[in-house]
């Protein structure tokens, strides 16, 4: 037999017995993929059948390598090949791995319920560590990769050598990256921000989106995204309205004449409140934080179970304290007051 016909024989071989593999595993994750709800193994095979697809062909291939009948030349060229590709395909298997072990708890802890500020914390460590793990296998990767030919092992013995004034160079060259990471360990354990957090961030109001290793991406109300660099918060000030709880408290002020009944107002506030689901039912104050020449100022205060809700009852009680009080105190509105004496009136009218 032809040496190219039996070494065709034998790629097939392997490429049959790693698609009937590769098939086992497709049909696996297509069943539990059916079923209903969270399953580790169903998040499992959902991540790690593609890695595995790819790796056990591949090993299937490395096995059969012996029985081509190549020249040693050929056979050192595809056994470097397969040991990169095992390299490859073996970091994206731990990639993988992760991404699995996130799924996990991302399932067992999610923000949708009101108070999140535990899973908040959870979830902006494991954001940030998943990040780190994922850039630190690439790395290694990568280097196993260059590692593997002899010429860049011998590159990198020499810059070994040099490595005093190397790692000067590259250390002001990375100080900024550098930082940045620092940064971001810093935040991912202390945590003056987490994930969904409540930021006013350069006069813009908007939720932490995202913490990468470099930087911070705001979601801000009206669906633009802020990016900044993640040393930014170690550096400068900022508000975080959910630092420690996701309860907030939200003020309206009404400027109205010396003449309003504040009693029947008061009352009106209340009623208005109990009336609304977005009212968490703790805090409702009304008081005239301040008194001027024509108007005083009446604080309206009220709290609720997060900063959405707190903008929306806002806006909810100023638009019906001030209709209650135009139908009903008319008079009470803001006005110009004028007095003359009837001597100055008289002059004013012979003049005119």
């Amino acid at each position: 037999m032809p040496d190219y016909v039996w070494n065709l024989m034998v790629l097939m071989v392997a490429f049959v017995i790693g698609s009937i593999i590769k098939q086992v595993i497709l049909k696996a994750g297509s069943y539990y993929k059916n079923e209903d709800g969270f399953s580790f193994i169903k998040s499992a095979l959902r991540y790690a059948s593609k890695p595995l697809s790819l790796l056990l062909p591949l090993f299937v291939f490395n096995l059969m390598i012996p029985l081509l009948n190549l020249n040693r030349v050929l056979i050192n060229i595809i056994n470097k090949s397969v040991e990169i590709a095992f390299i490859i395909v073996f970091a994206y298997f731990l990639i993988n791995i992760i991404n699995i072990i996130q799924d996990f708890i991302l399932h067992s802890y999610s923000l949708q319920k009101d108070d999140n500020l535990r899973e908040r914390r959870i979830l902006t460590q494991l954001q940030f560590i998943r990040k780190f793990f994922v850039a630190f296998i690439i790395l290694l990767t990568i280097a196993a990769v260059l590692f593997s030919f002899e010429g860049m092992r011998k590159i990198g013995a020499g810059l070994l050598t040099g490595v005093g004034i190397g790692g000067i160079i590259i250390g002001f060259a990375a100080q900024k990256s550098l930082g940045n990471l620092l940064a971001g360990f810093q935040i991912a354990f202390t945590q003056p921000i987490r994930i969904d957090d409540v930021l006013v961030v350069e006069n813009e109001w908007g939720k932490v989106e995202e913490i990468t290793l470099t930087y911070v991406v705001l979601h801000i109300w009206d669906h633009r995204r802020l990016i900044l660099p993640i040393n930014y918060f170690i550096e400068k000030p900022f508000q975080n309205w959910t630092r420690t709880s996701s309860d907030i408290l939200g003020t309206v002020f009404i400027y109205t004449d010396y003449n309003i009944p504040l009693d029947t107002l008061r009352e009106e506030f209340i009623r208005l409140l109990n009336q609304t689901k977005l009212w968490d039912k703790k805090v409702q104050v009304i008081q005239v934080t301040d008194a001027k020449e024509q108007t005083i100022e009446i604080r309206a205060l009220m709290s609720a179970s997060n900063s959405s809700k707190a903008f929306d009852l806002r806006c909810y009680i100023r638009e019906n304290l001030i209709d209650f009080i135009r139908k009903n105190f008319p008079d009470s509105l803001p006005k110009l007051r004028a007095s003359f004496s009837a001597e100055t009136l008289a002059t004013k009218i012979k003049e005119a």
